[in-house]
């Protein structure tokens, strides 16, 4: 990180306010969606047709939509492999550099 002052600070520091407040933000609605998922999952609990029926929902948009998950799933398998690449062949420049220097 280098040294700033003046505006540049200012400029900085409105930087990191909004990456924090972003990241506020990203956890307060994650704690809301989980706090809100386990009242309907204890309320769901109670009836087993609610359950049940729920599932039947979910096994049928998982059948309607199977080609886009499935795609989507190789998408991100593939992008996985070609970052695990990437990162590979960084450590191998890093390893070489090093080794060119002792």
């Amino acid at each position: 990180m280098t040294h700033v002052h003046g505006k540049g600070m200012m400029k900085e520091m409105s930087k990191v306010k909004d990456t924090m407040g972003r990241e506020i933000m990203k956890g307060s609605m994650a704690s809301v969606t989980v706090h809100t998922g386990a009242k309907l999952m204890s309320k769901l609990a109670k009836y087993p047709v609610l359950v049940f029926g729920a599932g039947v929902v979910a096994g049928v948009c998982v059948y309607k939509y199977r080609k886009q998950i499935i795609a989507s799933a190789n998408k991100a398998i593939d992008s996985g492999k070609d970052f695990v690449l990437q990162q590979k062949e960084n450590l191998e420049d890093i390893v070489a550099e090093t080794k060119e220097e002792s």
